[in-house]
């Protein structure tokens, strides 16, 4: 991709608007623009990076079993009304009526939806367990947006749902999901740590937050320290390793502000372990047993000829708002520098071609190394413009691309002018650079 014919409007100073740094390099580099308060157009450097989280989220889920689906975002309030929440949700649901005057509702969740799915199709425990996702619009009328996306009215979210006989598989598929989560977010080059958390609207009695740490997050966290060292390497989806997976975690304390507890913090946690900080919710699960099953009528039959209603989990991510959470965790505001992890950057490389009217050798040379990059799936962007050097780094350094080539007076033979952002400039052979970047994809 050449960046004259990229579409990619890039800012040259942050938007006095934004106030994170989520949101003031999604605007600058032209990944977003606002539509209305809290919504927001995803332009194509911002809509790529979406669309590579959502394949690493879709292939985590795929792998513990869960089964894709696709339910709309508009839904008949009639469902709400059935499982007791179209009054008690608030004013965040977004009320509407058809030509009709049917009352429907722009949805902010579906466990109404899919419950409604599976009892129609669902009647034998045989089938059980079921474990549907689908990624999806959402839309919650917040009061007051602000931060971007990451605190917006509409968004992209994976939202999951469990289905299970009794307790004791209902907790087997809570924890598939809680792995899932662990190797999504490590896949992303992102530390998020689950905490016990409160479980809202949503209900139930079993919860779990997975918050990275940022001062711009809106989470107050409460944890021990020791909980960073911990990983999920080697779990297996077995229910004995599963259930080990969090209670290693639950060992240590570890929550949101809802359910701090001053007293029981101090007494768990040594005082050089304690960290106090804030950070931002990237994914969400809860076990809510019969408590949307039973009103509805989601009940299977079960041996000897006995019904029973099934017992249902939720699990979200926000998948949009990775996106900023990324950027947050990642971006270097002092130095104006984005390094995207490799497995979601727009570019793996960007090449930049010093030019001049007279002389386009640097730009030729730029075309045939992007061949051979296409040759082994090596997404690239050049810098075609005629721009000064430090003008190309800087918009380079913003998009955000985790290595680059310079071509300039410096470039001799065969030997490449090569980086990785952050780490000092290397000479070296284009087989060595495709080398080094496919070692880095194959890890993710």
């Amino acid at each position: 991709m050449f960046i004259s014919k990229s579409f990619i409007p890039i800012l040259k100073n942050n938007p006095s608007e934004a106030k994170i740094k989520s949101h003031q390099l999604m605007l600058r580099v032209g990944m977003i623009k606002q539509s209305s308060a809290g919504i927001y157009s995803w332009l194509p450097l911002g809509f790529k990076v979406m669309k590579k989280i959502e394949q690493i989220v879709r292939e985590e889920q795929n792998k513990i079993g869960a089964q894709e689906i696709l339910m709309p975002t508009i839904q008949s309030s009639e469902i709400w009304k059935e499982s007791g929440r179209y009054e008690d949700y608030g004013e965040e649901m977004l009320r509407i009526k058809d030509r009709q005057d049917r009352e429907m509702l722009y949805g902010p969740t579906n466990e109404e939806l899919v419950t409604d799915i599976f009892r129609s199709s669902i009647k034998s425990y045989k089938s059980l367990p079921q474990l549907l996702y689908h990624i999806q619009w959402k839309f919650r009328d917040e009061i007051r947006p602000r931060f971007g996306i990451m605190r917006c009215r509409e968004f992209y979210m994976k939202d999951a749902y469990s289905f299970d006989i009794n307790d004791e598989e209902a907790l087997f598929s809570y924890n598939k999901f809680f792995l899932s989560y662990l190797n999504a977010f490590k896949r992303l080059d992102l530390t998020a740590i689950p905490m016990a958390a409160d479980t809202g609207p949503i209900g139930g009695n079993l919860s779990h937050e997975f918050i990275i740490l940022a001062e711009t997050g809106e989470s107050k966290i409460f944890t021990d320290k020791r909980i960073f060292d911990l990983n999920s390497d080697g779990t297996k989806l077995e229910k004995k390793s599963l259930e080990d997976l969090r209670k290693k975690y639950e060992q240590f304390y570890s929550v949101t502000d809802e359910k701090f507890n001053k007293d029981e913090f101090e007494k768990k946690v040594s005082e050089q372990n304690r960290l106090k900080t804030k950070g931002i919710e990237v994914g969400h699960i809860f076990y809510f047993g019969d408590k949307y099953s039973k009103p509805m009528g989601g009940s299977v039959d079960l041996p000897g000829g006995k019904k029973d209603f099934v017992k249902m989990g939720s699990y979200g991510i926000g998948v949009s708002r990775l996106v900023g959470a990324i950027i947050e965790a990642k971006y270097d505001e002092k130095n104006e520098v984005m390094k995207w992890p490799i497995s979601v950057a727009p570019y793996d490389i960007s090449i930049i071609p010093m030019i001049n009217k007279n002389d386009t050798s640097a730009l030729e040379k730029a075309n045939k190394i992007n061949l051979e990059f296409k040759k082994n799936n090596i997404e690239t962007i050049i810098d075609d413009t005629d721009e000064n050097f430090s003008s190309k780094i800087k918009k380079m350094n913003l998009i955000g691309a985790p290595f680059q080539i310079i071509i300039g007076k410096q470039t001799d033979g065969d030997l490449l002018e090569f980086k990785e952002l952050g780490k000092e400039t290397k000479k070296i052979n284009l087989e060595e650079i495709i080398k080094i970047i496919k070692e880095q994809k194959e890890k993710n």
